[in-house]
């Protein structure tokens, strides 16, 4: 059987080498072709032997079971509420505490007051003059050891009048108010962060050149931290 399917494919296995030699995509494509036309000749075969070879359904369909309405009744019984008791039990009473205060010992606390001042002394003969004030918050440690003193800011007022590019100049504290002219001043940073924040909310009116708003660098501006007296 073997010998006679290789004398039957070694004429085609010829004839498709020399075609390959002579021009390879049209000998793969011819392969391809017959192979296609085999294997549909092969399906078409297969189908009509499947049909023939088909045995008769001889099995028996049971027919449908439809189950009668039925109404189902529900046995409900009412439970009736138990009666109120005649008599509500009593409050309990409450323990009494005696909360008289100890005698002999201080229990009272005096609630700090906190005030305080701020200024600002402007430089260029009063040239920039901000909108409105603005008062910084005074730091809380500066608070806590009555620490006073001021902080010198320097800025840029942008065209908008809005303030950029603040720059800490220069600090001083004191325990005595910053301008009684006898205070001991001392150099310090305690208001710098505090004076560089409230500077960044300052507003000015735009400088005009030429009839056009332009920018104003090294505006410096002076925040004075005092305490005021009770």
């Amino acid at each position: 059987m073997g010998g006679i399917i290789s004398n039957i494919f070694f004429p085609i296995k010829v004839i498709y080498i020399k075609l390959f030699e002579i021009n390879r995509f049209f000998a793969t494509t011819l392969l391809a072709s017959l192979t296609t036309f085999f294997l549909f000749v092969l399906m078409v075969t297969l189908t009509s032997l499947g049909e023939t070879g088909l045995k008769e359904d001889k099995s028996v369909k049971l027919a449908d079971i439809v189950m009668p309405e039925r109404e189902i009744e529900t046995f409900t019984e009412e439970i009736e509420k138990p009666d109120e008791p005649e008599q509500k039990p009593e409050d309990l009473a409450q323990p009494e505490v005696d909360l008289q205060p100890v005698t002999g010992i201080e229990v009272s606390i005096a609630k700090p007051t906190i005030k305080f001042e701020t200024s600002g002394t402007f430089f260029r003969d009063g040239e920039h003059v901000p909108l409105f004030k603005i008062t910084p918050i005074y730091p809380r440690r500066a608070l806590e050891t009555a620490t006073q003193g001021m902080a010198t800011v320097s800025f840029t007022i942008t065209e908008a009048g809005s303030i950029e590019n603040v720059e800490f100049i220069n600090g001083f504290c004191t325990r005595k108010n910053p301008k009684d002219p006898t205070a001991e001043l001392r150099a310090c940073k305690t208001f710098k962060s505090s004076s560089e924040r409230a500077a960044l909310k300052l507003k000015y009116k735009p400088k005009i050149v030429d009839g056009k708003p332009v920018r104003v660098d090294g505006v410096q501006h002076r925040f004075v931290y005092e305490l005021a007296e009770d």
